[in-house]
């Protein structure tokens, strides 16, 4: 007995399905470089956030520092993540010293790449002014590896793809 030809269309859709749906699945390890200034102040607060092509807050890659106290001060953050540590759970690291680096590799789907989306840092040090977009950098592959300098503790910031 000849299987209907809508069962035939309908496996057929399937299985073109089961093999594109991982192509747009894929995601790398992103890693990113952060070199703070020496400041010569207490450790600071950073927030690694996409936003998209609109300038709005996407998603959270990863926060330097645990206490949730201090999260107010990294605040085009906190306002696009609303500090809701059920999205970042799990992505947070000690906070950073003056003079040092950070090292944290993250994963982020290919199809960010770019298509208009940026890596955005908030920072924040106690008894110090606060750095909205100390830095803010398109997500290219071509500005990969490529340093940038920040407007606040941030000396230096690159990603490698």
């Amino acid at each position: 007995m000849k299987p209907a030809p809508l069962k035939q269309l309908a496996a057929a859709i399937c299985l073109a399905g089961a093999i594109a749906l991982p192509g747009l699945a894929q995601a790398r390890t992103v890693t990113l470089n952060t070199q703070l200034q020496d400041y010569g102040g207490r450790d600071a607060y950073l927030a690694f956030y996409l936003t998209d092509a609109q300038g709005q807050y996407h998603s959270t890659l990863w926060v330097s520092g645990k206490k949730a106290k201090y999260y107010k001060h990294l605040r085009d953050w906190k306002r696009g993540s609303s500090a809701d540590s059920a999205s970042f759970d799990g992505i947070t690291g000690a906070s950073v010293g003056s003079g040092e680096t950070l090292t944290v590799k993250v994963e982020l789907a290919d199809a960010l790449l770019d298509a208009g989306y940026e890596i955005r840092v908030d920072s924040a040090v106690e008894n110090k002014r606060d750095n909205r977009a100390d830095i803010q950098v398109p997500l290219t592959t071509a500005g990969a590896g490529k340093p940038s300098s920040g407007s606040g503790y941030i000396e230096t910031f690159s990603y490698d793809l």
